[in-house]
């Protein structure tokens, strides 16, 4: 086969051709690329050989885009020429200005693109000219050229700026498009303001590029014109246009989202602000009508999106709500029930969710119905996303029912449907009984008081209670009690032991069993006596006075209590009642007690036993011990006596000695003349011996003679007297002729003459002193002792420039001599003063003065005339500067406080105060302190004090030690003092005091009379020491993982505190692994955080000072926010053997802290019986159970309780404590002493005030006095042991000072003494008071007083008087006098005292030493005498006719008042007579006279006079017969009307007066008394009428009535009588004609007969009788008046009625009359023209009248109950006039003495209605014969 080559061209893959040549026709650039020629050969598979070659195209240079051949440009106008050009390979673009290269120009204006051409930047005129653009490549060349013409043109706008209006926050632009060239630059303007510019730029405007303006954002202030200006070279144009800015409207109030309850109204507002240029319009789903869209009766049909929109030129807004419309949530569906089958007290409960309304559901609400008692909510709060709950805490034994309902933000649904009642298992109770009280009823019994377990933990029907018991303390089984009923709440437990501790339980059981036991209650039963007696009983005498007791405890199992102590009993062995007591408190420490019984008599059989006692009582007794007491020297002898004196012998006799005191084994008798020893003669004589006859004596020879008893333990006292042989001694004669001679201010010598020695030698002298006026008493000034022969005494210690009288006695043995005659007045010299004034005391200062005060002197110790006497006051300047500045007070000895002026600044001053004289001056106060008084603290508590002596010029005695006043700083209180005895001691080291606190301490000195003045305080602080903890620390915010730690300053900061340290750790980790964070030390709280949650923190806060950290405070703190208030601590105990006088230890249970650590425990205290409680302690450290309590009252009754706090709150208070007493402490305060006296020669009487009971802290033992003589250097004191609160101190030494203190004291120790007192010693006064005494009453103002004098052994020395103490018995500070007697007297009249009046009477003794005790108040009362004047006279009542009057008792009645004598009489005489009436009212409880005879318009004279024994003087006043001025005037209108059981009185008012109208009085004038009465009062002011029964008026009887106004100024005019009405009832039948006639009969024949008689006498006796009258123109009435019970006298004269009333009245009783013997009435003469016989009739006693005379006690009150009485029956209806007046029929008789009527008997047997005996006397001569003269009498009586 042949072969052949074949070549082919490609390009790009693709064929071209075949052959070895290619040929391209029309060649293009399009042509260019890589072409490939293949070569192969045909029909072989062998590989084709390739080759390539490239192919270019080149084309020549074409310009596609030419300039024009002219450019026309403007000047600083950018101008383009355009020169583009295509080509292959691409051409390159030169350009040529005017055959230029613009390469070689280098005009940076210049600018060539290739892409577009040439740019000339800013054309400026030198632009002009030619440009060439060529375009080259290697395939050629070609160009182009234009011509560049550069014009100038003025500045034009082509498009102004127009108006625009935008709206506010929008952008404004206007247009100011220019020509011109050059380029015009563009300004804008505001008016004068810039704008914009090529310069200027202010923000918000912007120049646009094309001259245009924008303004972004637009403000309203942009609002105006704006001016474009176009400026160049050539001109300058410009063009305005107008912004109008609108306000934007928006919608200023929007809708907001909306939830409402279905059914409700919606509303929603949408209001819009706009520019009110414009117009808006708003719209969307749902019109606006004025700004709100209001939906009423919402339901779920309209919940949705609401919007509101707002359109307007000025901008659009718009807002979209939603509305959401809610319900009450549905009720809870198919609510079940069940039993938990796990838990009895739980049921579970499930239910199916309800519908929520639309509100998502809050919470579920269940409740429960217990036993059918109302529904009550159990859970609050159920989660809402839960459908099943279990309910839990359920009481057993109780029926429950549920109810369920939900809650969403509406509230509350509907409850669900209640599930069935279903009941829970009965269960033991859970809890025991409450309030468990075991008190002890006996010493074997206890009684168990509770109450049930609380209803909620009973669990079941309570059944009864089970109680349990065992001893206390001791391991053993319980004794059981079963308590069937569940009402009994108390057991008694019987036969235990006694005085044994019981602990007590009770459970409650029901039917399920038996529930939990109480907490254990402790009770002791009663002690019990004691059942055996102390043991191994010793009982000896120690000395002749005491016997001593020594014994061991009975058996503590037979004490059966609390040991109270033990009484030693003693008894005389003959009086075994007779028992001295004496209590022993218990010595506890020692088994073995010793006693002592003293005060026995001496040498005395006793017997002697012991016993215990408890408080319930006493044990039996220890055997009898017989024993007695020593043996002492015997008493001295009796009746030492002697007889038979002979010239050479006499017979000394005696008695034996009263106080033997043991065996009398004999007598001494010694005998001697005094001055010859030799002649001393000794007898030993048998006991039996007791005379002896002395012989072969001298024969008139003074001889001593003593005789002693004796016995076996030595001799007795001796007692010795001297008689001369020959001669009987007798009382021996007074001194004379005193003379004063060697007078000196306190000394004077006594010559005198002395009396007869009473042949016997003068054993004493005895001198008396009468210092001042002859009032002044005598006392004793000196006495002189064994000096017979004396003639001359020199009297010492007398007061200087005192006046004084002397007397003197001398005294043998036989008796004293009577008083001298006193001598001359002499006057002692005066002296400078004593004493220096007291209470110097600093009362103010200033820069430059001080203020001083003091106690003046009295006046006693002035020892000079007070015109010389003044103060002087010493000055001196502390530093030693300057020089003492003495200032004097004269003129006045009173004056107390003085200013010294001129004195240095702030400068310390040294002062002193005495007194001075005309003679001298006074000692001075001792003023100096201890000197060099330093102080250095040697620790944090104490203190160094160092001083040294005073200067001896200012110790002013002897320094007795130095006292150290301490004390804090600006403490308020009292400093403390520390007493450094002994003047040698210079330093005190003061302890135990507070660290780091700055102290004041002084220094002075004492002596005997008290303190000097304190040295300049010295400040020191003690040392720092660490601080103690923190307080108060707790955690107010805990959160699972922070916590915020607070507190407070260390209460004992102990420095300055510096920082503090919180160190915190789990408390469960590594205790050495803490954090620490130090802060700084004004923090007071810090906050840690980065803890973990639900764990166990353990915090500790220490604070710093610079000795170093203190001691930590520690707490834990959970990290959890379930935190509850803690729990209080329980069981509160307090151990008794822990309880000390001021303070216990307390035992507590710490309770839960509910989840929240505690911090501390508050203490609370109440003190018994019934103070509040107050707390003790506020910060007990949480982390103990036990605290001391302190700051407690010795022997107090207290009960506690606490509280727990944490960081929540407080917990509740704890149940309180059981009583605790505080044991007895040392007494605080001692004694007070209020008086030293001295009681004999060597003895003082002590008496002093028992200390406060809150200062004894127990059972006040006893007394102790400790007295020292003085002058004294030592304290060392004499101790004396009282139980009472007086005491004699005895064995003390005549004529020494001695100085006495008292403390008191109890079985714990001794108080701290008091005051010191001094007392001097040598002469007491008498210890007795006078004896038998008896007051008398001689007369009205004296009384006797006698008496005895005291017994001779308790005189103490000679009486020289008396002193009678009396007062009136009621009025003691007021009226107490003293009057003195001498002796002898023994009998004293008491004068000037007031009438009976008692008085109580005291007598002292009194001699040289002072007043003896006074006497028992003795007394009696002075007689009576004339009482003084009433002490007021008063009237009432008053109107034209009576008076109303009163008076008071006397201011001094003295005696007894029997009654009164009223006396009136006009001051002018009536119709030409003046009449006294005289009435006398018997008793003093009656002061009130109702007179009714006055005379209209005439002036009255009462005169009131009281009686006792006599009449007093008068009391005397005038009154007028007519109203007072002011009173009303008469009531108008007077009528009565008349009803078949009733009158009915009216009226009307009539003039006011001066006052209103208080009440109106109604009178009434019955026909057969003629007398107005009172009838009605008071009544009310509105009445105008008032209503009579007629029962109230007498049948038969006529009345007329009449009513007075009354106001406060009295009874005003009565108005016009009324017409007389009658009562007409039925008429008795004694009151028929029949009755009546036969009666006239009867009655004519007795008055025929009796007229007769009374002839025959009375025509006997008629010239006698008148001829004996007195003839005086004044007629006196007298009435005697009985405080029987009646009210008033009247006295009347009328026409005389000769019936009977009573007889005539139905039997009604008539007004009550006084009795017999209290009434006088009496006239002085009675005219013979009555021939001598008065009529008296139980009615009147009268005759026709011209004129009326009646007087009337005061009126009753109106009674409507009195029955058929007379107008004045009314006051028989108070039992207190039972005993009173009745009206008594009076016979005739002929007188049978002058100016006399005699009484008549009557037959009335009415057992309270007694006869009135009258005298009448009427003088003859008043009237002329023939005319009528009133014969007054008495009517009624009320």
């Amino acid at each position: 086969k042949s072969i052949h080559l074949v070549v082919t061209w490609k390009r790009d893959g693709r064929r071209l051709a075949v052959g070895h040549r290619l040929t391209i026709p029309a060649l293009s650039s399009s042509d260019s690329g890589l072409y490939i020629c293949e070569a192969s050969l045909g029909n072989s598979t062998a590989k084709a050989m390739m080759a390539r070659a490239h192919l270019s195209v080149m084309e020549p240079p074409a310009l596609t885009v030419q300039p024009k051949k002219k450019i026309f440009a403007d000047v600083d106008r950018n101008i383009d020429i355009p020169c583009q050009a295509s080509g292959v390979p691409q051409p390159r673009i030169e350009w040529y200005k005017d055959a230029v290269p613009l390469s070689i120009l280098a005009n940076p204006r210049y600018k060539v693109n290739a892409a577009t051409g040439l740019t000339v930047r800013r054309v400026q005129p030198g632009d002009g000219g030619i440009f060439q653009c060529f375009a080259r490549s290697p395939a050629g060349e070609t160009q182009a050229h234009t011509e560049l013409l550069v014009s100038s043109v003025a500045p034009t706008l082509t498009f102004p700026p127009s108006d625009q209006t935008v709206t506010d926050g929008d952008t404004a632009l206007f247009t100011c498009q220019n020509n011109g060239a050059p380029k015009p630059a563009i300004t804008w303007r505001k008016g004068t303001q810039i704008v914009a510019s090529g310069s200027v730029q202010v923000p918000r405007f912007l120049l646009l590029q094309s001259g245009g303006l924008q303004i972004q954002p637009v403000s309203f202030q942009d609002s105006g014109d704006f001016t474009c200006i176009a400026t160049n070279t050539e001109g300058t144009t410009n063009a305005s246009a107008t912004l109008t800015v609108w306000t934007r409207s928006v919608i200023s109030v929007p809708p907001v989202d909306q939830r409402v309850i279905k059914g409700t109204t919606a509303v929603l507002d949408c209001n819009a602000t706009h520019d009110s240029r414009i117009n808006i319009s708003s719209g969307g789903r749902v019109s606006i009508r004025q700004g709100s869209l209001t939906i009423s009766q919402t339901w779920s049909g309209d919940i949705g999106d609401y919007t509101c929109t707002v359109t307007s030129k000025a901008g659009n807004d718009s807002r979209s709500v939603r509305l959401e419309v809610i319900e009450l949530p549905h009720s809870p569906r198919s609510l079940t029930a069940r039993l938990n089958d796990s838990d009895s007290r739980s049921v579970h409960l499930s239910w199916l969710r309800p519908f929520d309304g639309n509100s998502p559901l809050l919470h579920y609400v269940l409740e429960l119905s217990e036993n059918n008692s109302p529904w009550k909510v159990y859970l609050s709060e159920v989660d809402p996303s839960v459908t099943e709950v279990s309910v839990g805490g359920l009481t057993p034994a109780r029926t429950y029912q549920f109810r369920l309902c939900a809650v969403n933000q509406v509230g509350r649904g509907q409850y669900s449907a209640e599930t069935q009642r279903m009941m829970l298992r009965e269960e033991a109770p859970s809890a025991p009984p409450n309030n468990i009280v075991a008190s002890g009823r006996t010493n074997q019994s206890i009684m168990v008081q509770w109450q049930p377990p609380p209803e909620s933990e009973l669990n079941g029907v309570l059944r009864g209670y089970v109680l349990r018991y065992r001893l206390a303390g001791l391991p053993g089984d319980y004794q059981e009690k079963n308590i069937s009923s569940p009402e009994t709440n108390y057991c008694l437990l019987k036969d235990l032991i006694i005085w044994t501790q019981y602990q007590i339980q009770v459970a409650a059981y029901t039917g399920a069993g038996l529930g939990v036991y109480s907490s254990p209650v402790t009770e002791y039963t009663l002690q019990g006596v004691p059942t055996a007696p102390p043991q191994e009983v010793e009982v000896v005498a120690i000395n002749s006075t005491t016997i001593r007791f020594t014994w061991n405890p009975p058996p503590q199992q037979f004490i059966n209590g609390i040991n109270q102590g033990y009484k030693l009993l003693v008894w005389l062995e003959q009086s075994p009642e007779d028992v001295t007591v004496v209590t022993i408190t218990p010595d506890y420490p020692s088994s073995r007690h010793t006693g002592l019984v003293s005060g026995l008599r001496k040498f005395t059989w006793y017997y002697g036993s012991i016993l215990c006692f408890t408080t319930p009582g006493d044990g039996p007794r220890s055997p009898p011990n017989l024993l007695q007491t020593h043996e002492d020297k015997p008493g001295p002898v009796r009746q030492l006596s002697f007889t038979e004196i002979l010239d050479k012998s006499l017979r000394v006799s005696w008695a034996e000695p009263e106080e033997k005191n043991g065996i009398i084994t004999g007598y001494t008798l010694w005998w001697e003349v005094p001055g010859a020893e030799s002649s001393r003669a000794e007898r030993s004589l048998s006991n039996s011996t007791l005379q002896f006859q002395l012989t072969g004596l001298t024969s008139t020879t003074t001889y001593t003679i003593q005789v002693a008893a004796l016995t076996a333990a030595g001799q007795g006292v001796v007692t010795s007297s001297t008689i001369s042989t020959g001669v009987p001694p007798e009382l021996p004669g007074a001194p004379s002729n005193l003379v004063i001679s060697n007078i000196s201010p306190r000394a004077a010598t006594l010559r005198f003459r002395p009396g007869s020695d009473g042949k016997t030698a003068i054993s004493r002298w005895i001198v008396e002193g009468q210092d001042g006026g002859k009032e002044e008493p005598w006392r004793v000034v000196y006495q002189k002792d064994n000096q017979p022969n004396a003639d001359t005494l020199e009297i010492p210690n007398l007061t200087p420039f005192t006046q004084y009288r002397f007397r003197m006695q001398q005294v043998n043995i036989v008796g004293a001599s009577p008083m001298s005659a006193t001598s001359r007045l002499i006057q002692t010299l005066q002296a400078a003063p004593d004493t220096h004034p007291s209470n110097l005391n600093l009362v103010s200062a200033t820069q430059t003065s001080l203020c001083f005060s003091w106690k003046p002197l009295p006046e006693s110790e002035y020892n000079s005339s007070p015109e010389t006497m003044g103060y002087r006051l010493r000055v001196w300047r502390t530093d030693g500067d300057g020089e003492d500045r003495t200032d004097d007070v004269k003129g006045d000895v009173g004056t107390t406080e003085v200013t010294i002026e001129g004195l240095s600044p702030w400068t310390q001053y040294q002062v002193q105060i005495q007194a001075f004289n005309s003679i001298g001056a006074g000692p001075w106060i001792p003023s100096g302190y201890p000197l060099n008084v330093s102080a250095e603290a040697v620790s944090s508590s104490r203190i160094m004090l160092t001083w040294s002596t005073l200067p001896r010029s200012q110790r002013n005695g002897v320094i007795l030690g130095y006292k150290v006043w301490y004390d804090e700083k600006d403490s308020e209180g009292s400093p403390k003092v520390q007493v450094v005895e002994g003047e040698g001691n210079f330093s005190l080291l003061l302890g135990a005091l507070q660290k780091y606190t700055m102290y004041v301490l002084r220094v002075l000195a004492f002596t005997r009379l008290g303190d000097g003045p304190p040295s300049n305080p010295i400040l020191l602080r003690t040392k720092e020491d660490v601080p103690g903890p923190p307080v108060r620390m707790v955690f107010p915010e805990v959160r699972s993982t922070s916590v915020r730690v607070v507190w407070q300053p260390p209460a004992f900061p102990n420095g300055i505190i510096l920082g503090y340290q919180i160190s915190y750790r789990l408390d469960s980790r590594n205790p050495l692994r803490w954090t620490t964070v130090e802060v700084g030390s004004n923090a007071r709280q810090f906050t840690v955080t980065g803890l973990s949650s639900e764990q166990t923190y353990r915090f500790q806060l220490t604070a710093r000072t610079a000795v170093g950290w203190g001691e930590p405070q520690d707490a834990l703190v959970v990290t959890t926010e379930r935190r509850e208030r803690p729990v209080p601590p329980r069981k509160l105990s307090v151990p008794q053997d822990e309880v000390e006088s001021c303070r216990l230890h307390l035992y507590w249970f710490a309770g839960s802290s509910g989840s929240c650590p505690l911090r501390y425990f508050t203490l609370q205290f109440m003190e018994l019986p019934s103070g509040p409680w107050k707390t003790h302690t506020a910060d007990i450290p949480h982390n103990v159970t036990s605290w001391t309590i302190d700051r407690l009252k010795p022997f107090t009754s207290y009960k506690f309780r606490m509280f727990s706090t944490n960081d929540v709150g407080d917990s509740v208070l704890s149940k309180e404590t059981e009583t605790v007493t505080t044991l007895q402490d040392v007494p605080n305060e001692p004694p007070v002493i209020l008086s030293v006296k001295p009681f004999t020669t060597t003895s003082v009487l002590v008496q002093w005030k028992r200390p406060s009971e809150d200062s004894s802290n127990g059972v006040l033992t006893g007394y102790r006095v400790y007295y020292r003589e003085l002058p004294a250097n030592t304290s060392t004191l004499t101790e004396a042991e009282i139980q009472t609160t007086k005491n004699n101190t005895t064995k003390l030494k005549k004529f020494k000072r001695y100085q006495i203190v008292m403390t008191s004291y109890n079985i714990i120790g001794e108080s701290p003494p008091s005051d010191p007192i001094e007392v001097s010693v040598g002469e007491a006064a008498p210890s007795v008071a006078p004896q038998s005494i008896k007051v008398s009453a001689v007369s009205p103002s004296s009384l006797e007083v006698t008496w005895d004098t005291p017994p001779l052994e308790t005189q103490n020395g000679l009486i020289q008087g008396y002193k009678i103490h009396y007062w009136e018995r009621e009025n003691q500070n007021q009226s107490e006098k003293v009057k003195v007697i001498f002796v002898p007297d023994t009998r004293v009249h008491l004068t000037n005292l007031s009438s009976y009046t008692p008085y109580l009477v005291t007598l002292t003794a009194f001699n040289t030493a002072g007043d003896g005790p006074p006497s028992d108040p003795r007394g009696a009362r002075t007689l009576q005498s004339a009482p003084s004047q009433p002490n007021y006279l008063s009237f009432s009542e008053v109107t034209g006719g009576s008076v109303n009057v009163s008076w008071g008792t006397p201011l001094t009645p003295n005696g007894q008042v029997e009654g009164y004598r009223v006396i009136y009489h006009p001051t002018a005489p009536v119709q030409g007579v003046s009449k006294v009436v005289t009435v006398d009212v018997k008793g003093s409880w009656q002061r009130w006279l109702k007179v009714r005879d006055l005379v209209r318009g005439s002036i009255y004279t009462f005169s009131v006079q009281a009686l006792t024994v006599s009449y007093g003087p008068p009391i005397q006043a005038n009154v007028t017969a007519q109203p007072v001025k002011g009173t009303p005037g008469a009531p108008m209108d007077m009528s009565i009307t008349k009803t078949s059981s009733a009158l009915t009185i009216h009226w009307s008012e009539g003039e006011v007066g001066s006052a209103p109208v208080m009440g109106y009085v109604i009178e009434a004038r019955p026909s057969d008394e003629g007398v107005w009465d009172s009838f009605i009062r008071l009544l009310p002011p509105s009445s105008r009428s008032v209503s009579v029964p007629l029962e109230r008026l007498r049948s038969g009887i006529s009345y007329e009535f009449r009513v007075i106004a009354v106001n406060r100024h009295g009874y005003g005019q009565p108005s016009t009588p009324s017409v007389a009405l009658a009562a007409l009832l039925e008429r008795p039948f004694y009151e028929e004609w029949w009755f009546l006639l036969v009666m006239a009969l009867v009655g004519l024949i007795l008055i025929l007969v009796l007229v007769f008689a009374l002839l025959l006498h009375g025509h006997s006796t008629k010239y006698k009788t008148c001829g004996t009258g007195k003839h005086t123109t004044t007629g006196e009435e007298s009435v005697t008046l009985d405080n029987g019970g009646f009210t008033a006298l009247e006295l009347n004269s009328r026409t005389l009625n000769t019936k009977n009333s009573f007889l005539k009245k139905n039997g009604t009783r008539s007004p009550p009359r006084p009795s017999p013997g209290g009434l006088h009435y009496s006239d002085d003469d009675i005219c013979n023209n009555y021939n001598g016989a008065v009529l008296t009739e139980s009615t009147t006693l009268t005759e026709k009248p011209t004129e009326v005379s009646e007087s009337e006690l005061t009126d009753s009150d109106y009674e409507d109950e009195q029955p058929k009485h007379s107008f004045v029956n009314h006051y028989m209806s108070d039992p207190t006039y039972y005993n009173s007046w009745k009206r008594q029929p009076k016979g005739l008789k002929g007188m049978a003495a002058p100016f006399g009527y005699e009484e008549c008997a009557t037959a009335d047997t009415e057992p309270y209605y007694q006869t009135v005996p009258a005298h009448t006397h009427v003088n003859p001569n008043t009237n002329p014969p023939g005319s009528r003269t009133p014969v007054t009498g008495f009517s009624s009586f009320v």
